[in-house]
């Protein structure tokens, strides 16, 4: 491809963009020039730009590959670069220009999580165990090995144990002299399992079972001995024949064959040839199922005012829409929560996925805004293969729209049990780094875990920022 050429595709790749994105920008209702730069990647990943790639890299000229933060900007960098060596000038934008999306994600991740520490640029956050309630020294334990902020889960426990980790944190910040920001999740809906009933000779699925999903407890039936109460019952109208239906994280996969008055039929595909054992309160999901239930619960409400007396993130459980998103803060305002009370969007399912630039949107101009990729619920709801791209993905429209993410979801979850990681998540942890937060979960070796988290963190940042490789200096062959 002559330079002319590519000089002018790369004319009209901007003017594209520029006038594709007006679209989405319409679409999410929001004029700018907060989102303008998430607008931009939007339109540009819109196209395919492999071949262009390959024609700037061979010319020695900065790829489109790393332009998350900074779409104009960058092309206006190559653009200009191309130009010149054509005799053509095209104006260049300045390195305060060409870094202020890198600048604009910075302080938003210092304001809704706080200053990061000296040594590193990530921060980790620990899911409390109960334990935090109960022993006043694990939480100076857990803030001496790395810990820069706190989540409690209102899904579990109640309020005064929340109250008691609570007063715990605040003794042990007062200790170490630092501080260290709180997030509460709310509970939101909970899709699961109720009562159970098996036959007295089998008490495991196979593939080829079928399993009645009931709305009320399960009645004895020799036709169908496997049955399941679904709670809440709501659920089992917005299932249709040959709709998928996961139980227990997708332990067991099955798929409707039949709806009845009694409830719905499935029939399992997929488990492991040993089988799997049916159980109360396990999670269920429905990837192909719209269920249109509301993320916030009455019990959030009444939780949310708990949150925005003793919390600086709110982390919003099962949203999916902007309304949703409105909803909560409204109801935010309404209670009077204070302003910096941040807002963290918890991305579990399909939908949320596809409406999270329309998510972010919604937010974005009334609170800090930050998104976590809840990667358990993402792999039952979108299937391991595609969970690789996705997470992937939205590390890049959070970083296009300048809003902090959270890694969250087994990070070294074999450590945090067993009290040693395994390669693979080493390797999972590597990619982490590239989050501007990275959250553990409990377990019983959680603090080794934060103090290896810290180093590693530390290490990686000396080589990666995002998807840029900072080519320090290797010393293993030296």
């Amino acid at each position: 491809m002559e330079d002319q050429v590519l000089l002018q595709r790369l004319l009209s790749l901007r003017e594209e963009v520029l006038r594709e994105s007006e679209e989405y920008l319409r679409a999410w209702g929001y004029p700018g020039p907060k989102l303008n730069n998430l607008a931009h990647y939007l339109a540009l990943r819109r196209h395919d730009l492999r071949e262009l790639q390959v024609e700037l890299a061979w010319r020695g000229l900065s790829s489109l590959g790393r332009c998350e933060s900074r779409v104009l900007p960058n092309l206006d960098a190559v653009i200009a670069t191309l130009g010149a060596t054509l005799g053509l000038g095209f104006p260049a934008p300045t390195k305060e220009e060409f870094f202020a999306g890198d600048i604009a994600l910075s302080q938003n991740g210092q304001t809704l999580f706080g200053k990061a520490p000296s040594h590193r640029q990530v921060r980790i956050m620990v899911t409390l165990p109960t334990e935090a309630a109960t022993d006043p020294g694990f939480l100076s334990r857990l803030l001496a090995q790395g810990m820069d902020l706190a989540r409690i889960n209102l899904a579990h426990d109640q309020r005064p144990v929340w109250e008691r980790m609570l007063l715990h944190l605040r003794q042990a910040e007062a200790g170490m002299g630092r501080a260290c920001p709180v997030q509460m999740d709310l509970a939101g809906p909970k899709i699961r399992t109720g009562a159970v009933l098996t036959p007295p000779s089998r008490k495991k699925v196979f593939a080829g079972d079928r399993i009645r999903l009931t709305p009320g407890p399960p009645r004895p039936d020799p036709r169908v001995p496997f049955q399941v109460e679904v709670v809440p019952p709501e659920v089992l109208a917005h299932l249709r024949e040959g709709s998928r239906v996961w139980i227990d994280d997708a332990k067991i996969a099955a798929r409707v064959v039949q709806v009845e008055a009694s409830g719905v039929l499935v029939e399992v595909e997929t488990v492991k040839p040993s089988g799997k054992r049916l159980r109360e309160e396990k999670g269920l999901n429905f990837p192909d199922t719209d269920l249109h239930i509301p993320p916030l619960t009455e019990r959030d409400i009444e939780d949310l005012k708990f949150v925005a007396q003793n919390a600086q993130l709110v982390g919003y459980s099962f949203v999916q829409r902007p309304e949703e998103v409105r909803l909560l803060l409204d109801e935010l305002d309404r209670i009077g929560a204070p302003p910096g009370l941040g807002v963290v969007l918890k991305v579990e399912t399909r939908l949320a996925v596809r409406n999270l630039p329309a998510l972010i949107a919604a937010a974005v101009d009334r609170r800090p805004v930050g998104v976590m990729i809840a990667r358990g619920d993402l792999a039952a709801e979108l299937g391991w293969l595609r969970l690789g791209e996705i997470q992937e993905e939205l590390l890049w429209i959070c970083e296009a729209a300048h809003a902090p993410l959270i890694w969250a979801t087994q990070v070294l979850e074999n450590l945090v049990k067993e009290g040693t990681p395994s390669r693979a998540e080493l390797s999972d942890a590597a990619l982490a780094a590239r989050a501007e937060c990275v959250m553990v979960n409990k377990g019983p070796y959680v603090a080794e875990a934060v103090a290896l988290l810290d180093q590693f963190l530390t290490r990686m940042q000396a080589h990666q920022h995002k998807k840029t490789s900072r080519l320090r200096p290797l010393y293993s062959w030296q």
